[in-house]
């Protein structure tokens, strides 16, 4: 049999002169196991041949390059990329010899290849047996997963599986929870530990601190190694737990980018030790395990919460059980009542009467033994007209003795006794012993007209009938009918007529109980009716029919819930301003603009998708939920085609109306948690579009976000400002142009910020007018400029101070200053009010009583930033100013060379001089300034050129120094 492979490369056949010396050589080469018995054999045929010299394997003769003088390459190994190399005289080989080197060459590399292919079968056979041995074993472990098997069992049949692949004799595995910080080992094996974990216990991790299962949890990456190198790679970070092992292995277990416990393998042989492939196996291997103990916790919560379910089913059955029963026993208790009243109406004899009201007490208890008791009219004497008993056969009637019967009827009470309380009644002397004895009796009282004028009785001779009290009661009930039946029957004429008068009553409440029942009905109808237009009304704007603000911060939620379970389930928030809306309904009235927002939201929803939400938050603000969106792109494209939709004019009666709408976008992200933070993110978003200039969209980002943190931080810090009174005056000199003597200061808003220092008005000003603690602020600058203007003013100086518009809003602004300078003892003609243009205009007739209600009492009013506003000659002569502050922007060109601010400065010096007002400059800085104001005739001014605002105490520090 040939050792050949299956499809061998066939030689080529040598030349004939050839064949009788090298087919020995040949035979022996294609038998060579490995390519050292392929260079033994070639070197036998090279001494047959007589050719003298050396073979060898060369690394460095592979490469292409011609070979080294004295070196010929027989064959090339394609394997090992070596060459089999010849060192001869090259001048020994003649053509002969060289065409047999060159013949068997051709054979050794013939089966070089050979054995090249046959080892990358070997090899691709390994590869297939061990991919076999790994997906039976992860067919095993998704096996486990759905298996009945208990936990320790699924464990064991886990250490197996890995067994298959890997040395794994010592084997376990360890969980990690991180709502407690502690580790539990569910399956521990270990051939020399005297100790193991024990599985249902858990361990805090800080005790664990630097063992491998530290390392592997803090890690979360693969650990392989002998204790040396384990103490080497984790550097300090090792302390070795339990027995020392010849070689470790632990890989984690993960849940996404989180390590939730590991598996481990050690070796205590020192012939064993992991390699890379087994660390890549177990990884491997890891990640099915971990889906499988997961898929076995689901499985196992799942059964739980069956098994809860199907508790809380069998309550829930066993009350309808009862439910049920008690439903019965009341049908029954029913049914029993209407066939003994129809007994009591039907024209049928004594006897059967007494027989039919035992079938219906035997239909709802025990009663094979039933008798009924009556007292004759005497009261003396008992009769028997009824009775049906096992043992007593018949019943005579006899006087009123001891018995039981009797003892009903003397006390007018059921008597519900056993053999145990009729001896102790016996033994009292209430009871005497009458005919058979009972195991247990039963006897309730027969009354009409407010008489006991008998007794229904049952009773049983055997254990297995015992009477309890609800059996008392229920014969105690029926018992009254059977009275009233009874006496029915001995007064049957009256009976008729009571039966008519029954018969009429029992129409009547039915036609009532009918009528109310109607009513009812209706008035149910009406309630839900209601409820559905109540809940309609709670959820959606009455002006729009759009869904409110409780609706969508509803729908919110739950888009929001959805993102965080599913991060690719994007949505976006639409906040949508009307641009002038105010103007728009100042000036046309409100019920066109209620028009034009019932309008507006129909265009805004004729934009969406069906599935998407529009809301009408109040006034002119409406709101978009967009859900299933692709990405932030799709949001946008959505908000430019609501603009472009609202831009379009519109038509309402007979005017036509323009506007546009101003949109604020936001996303969802990990860190929003309620759905009101995207609503509110969404509304700074639209502000700032506002800010950019109306009629676009802009979306909320980090920036946006800062910025709105920031505006947060700021209102706070204003607010505890003015619980600590940070802020304080700062006055700068208003000096004489002239001589530079300071005739007044100015009084001007500083912030001392405990964080970020002294902060001009411009800093924070905007914000306090935003969250309305601006006034707040300026009275408290007031308060504090009330007490220091005497000794800032002097005798004959001044304090001016700047008096925003929204004080004259205020009626009561005029008498709130005057009375705050009564109260600081101030001479009013040291304090001088600076207005702007502007605050003239908000309200002229109430600003001009209360200018005019100040200046009366000698109180200086100055007009601020003359020359920047409408500049109306009118405000000159219609309120009382007698003092013009040019704006600064006029005085900073006014030293320049071509500039047109000093013919403005020349023309309100000769406009104030002509109306006999002060004329003060502000911002003046340079020396040229003040020259050009001094000779246009400028006689005052405040600027840097002379001092910066300082405190009062530095200017009152300088006063008592000059003096």
């Amino acid at each position: 049999m040939s050792s050949r492979p299956d499809n061998p490369e066939a030689p080529p056949a040598p030349p004939e002169s050839l064949r009788a010396d090298l087919r020995d050589a040949t035979e022996r080469l294609f038998r060579a196991a490995d390519a050292d018995t392929v260079l033994e054999t070639c070197q036998a045929a090279l001494g047959q041949l007589g050719i003298r010299g050396q073979l060898q394997w060369l690394p460095g003769e592979t490469s292409g390059k011609p070979p080294s003088p004295g070196r010929l390459i027989v064959a090339r190994d394609p394997h090992s990329l070596q060459a089999l190399v010849l060192a001869c005289d090259p001048t020994q080989l003649n053509e002969r010899l060289s065409a047999e080197l060159g013949w068997l060459g051709r054979m050794a590399g013939i089966r070089l290849r050979q054995l090249s292919e046959t080892g990358r079968l070997y090899e691709a056979i390994s590869r297939l047996a061990m991919a076999e041995r790994l997906q039976r074993a992860l067919y095993a472990i998704a096996e486990l997963a759905g298996s009945a098997h208990n936990v320790t069992e699924m464990m064991q049949s886990l250490h197996a599986i890995v067994g298959m692949l890997m040395y794994a004799e010592n084997f376990y595995i360890f969980l990690y929870d991180t709502a407690s910080d502690s580790v539990r080992f569910p399956y521990y094996v270990d051939t020399v530990d005297p100790k193991p974990p024990a599985p249902d216990e858990n361990y805090p991790l800080q005790d664990l601190r630097h063992s491998l299962t530290w390392n592997l949890l803090q890690g979360g990456q693969p650990i392989m190694g002998s204790v040396e190198e384990l103490a080497r790679q984790l550097e300090g970070r090792f302390a070795l737990v339990g027995p020392p092992c010849e070689h470790w292995l632990g890989v984690p277990l993960l849940r996404g980018s989180q390590v939730v416990g590991g598996i481990a393998v050690q070796t205590y042989r020192a012939d064993t030790r992991y390699t890379h492939h087994d660390r890549d196996l177990l990884s491997y291997v890891a990640q099915h395990v971990q889906t499988a103990l997961e898929r076995r916790e689901a499985h196992a919560e799942l059964e739980r919460r069956v098994a809860d379910r199907t508790a809380a089913l069998r309550a829930t059955n066993r009350v309808l059980r009862q439910q049920v029963l008690q439903r019965q026993r009341g049908e029954r208790l029913q049914s029993a009542l209407f066939r003994i009243a129809e007994l009591a109406s039907a024209p049928e004899s004594q006897q059967n009467f007494y027989a039919a009201v035992h079938r219906v007490v035997g239909g709802l208890i025990y009663a094979r033994n039933f008798y009924i008791a009556l007292l004759d009219e005497s009261g003396e004497n008992i009769t028997f007209p009824y009775s049906v008993d096992e043992i007593e056969t018949t019943r005579l009637p006899r006087r009123m003795s001891a018995g039981a019967t009797e003892y009903v009827l003397k006390h007018g009470k059921p008597l519900l006794a056993d053999r145990s309380l009729f001896d102790q009644l016996v033994l009292r002397g209430e009871c005497t012993q009458i005919g058979a004895k009972s195991v247990c009796w039963l006897g309730v009282p027969l009354v009409w007209d407010d008489k006991v004028m008998g007794v229904l009785a049952v009773q049983s001779y055997s254990p297995k009938h015992i009477y309890d009290a609800r059996d008392q009661e229920l014969l105690t009930f029926v018992s009254y009918h059977i009275a009233n039946a009874l006496q029915r029957k001995q007064t049957s004429e009256s009976l008729k007529q009571a039966y008519v008068n029954l018969e009429r009553r029992v129409t009547e409440r039915t036609r009532a109980l009918a009528l109310a029942n109607r009513d009812l009905r209706e008035q149910i109808a009406e309630r839900e009716r209601v409820e559905r237009r109540l809940m309609y009304e709670t959820l959606h704007d009455s002006l729009t029919g759009l869904p409110n603000r409780t609706l969508l911060l509803q729908r919110l939620g739950q888009a929001l819930q959805a993102y965080h379970a599913d991060p690719n389930k994007l949505f976006a928030v639409l906040f949508i301003d009307l641009d002038r809306f105010k103007v728009i309904n100042d000036s046309v009235g409100h019920l066109i603009g209620d028009d034009l927002l019932f309008q507006a939201g129909s265009r805004i929803r004729a934009c969406l998708k069906t599935r998407d939400l529009v809301a009408r938050l109040g006034g002119d603000e409406f709101a978009v939920l967009l859900e299933g969106i692709s990405d932030a792109s799709k949001a946008s494209m959505i908000a430019e085609r609501i603009i472009a939709e609202l831009h379009v004019p519109f038509r309402l009666g007979v005017k036509e109306i323009f506007t546009s709408a101003s949109i604020g976008i936001a996303l969802p992200g990990p860190h929003y948690q309620q759905p009101e933070e995207l609503l509110r993110d969404a509304d700074a978003a639209m502000y700032r579009a506002k800010d950019e200039g109306r009629h676009r969209a802009a979306t909320f980002d980090d920036r946006l976000r800062r910025e709105v943190l920031s505006l947060l931080e700021m209102e706070g810090d204003l607010r505890r400002a003015l619980s600590r009174n940070e802020f304080v005056p700062f006055y700068q000199p208003i000096v004489c142009l002239d001589d530079s003597r300071t005739v007044g200061y100015e009084a001007l808003l500083r912030w001392r910020h405990p964080d970020r220092g002294l902060l001009c008005p411009g800093d924070f000003l905007a914000v306090a007018e935003e969250n309305g603690s601006a006034e707040s602020i300026d009275w408290q600058i007031f308060e504090q400029v009330a007490s220091q203007v005497s000794m800032l003013a002097g005798a004959h100086g001044f304090v001016s101070l700047n008096v925003s518009g929204r004080h004259f809003r205020q009626p009561d602004l005029d008498e709130r200053i005057l009375d705050l300078l009564r109260a600081h003892r101030v001479n009013p003609r040291s304090l001088r009010i600076e207005v702007t243009e502007r605050t003239l205009l908000e309200n002229p007739a109430q600003v001009k009583r209360i200018l005019d209600n100040l200046r009366r009492h000698s109180v200086g009013i100055a007009l601020d930033d003359f020359g920047t506003g409408y500049s109306s000659l009118s405000y000159l002569h219609q309120y009382p100013i007698e003092t013009l502050k040019i704006d600064r922007s006029f005085i900073t060109e006014l030293a320049r060379a071509g500039s047109h601010s000093q013919p403005v400065v020349r023309a309100i010096q000769v406009l104030a001089d002509s109306l006999q007002m002060q004329v003060i400059a502000e911002g003046i800085e340079e020396e040229p300034q003040r020259q050009t104001l001094q000779n246009i005739g400028c006689r005052f001014g405040q600027g840097f050129l002379f001092a910066r605002p300082q405190p009062a105490e530095i200017w009152l520090n300088q006063a008592i120094v000059v003096s």
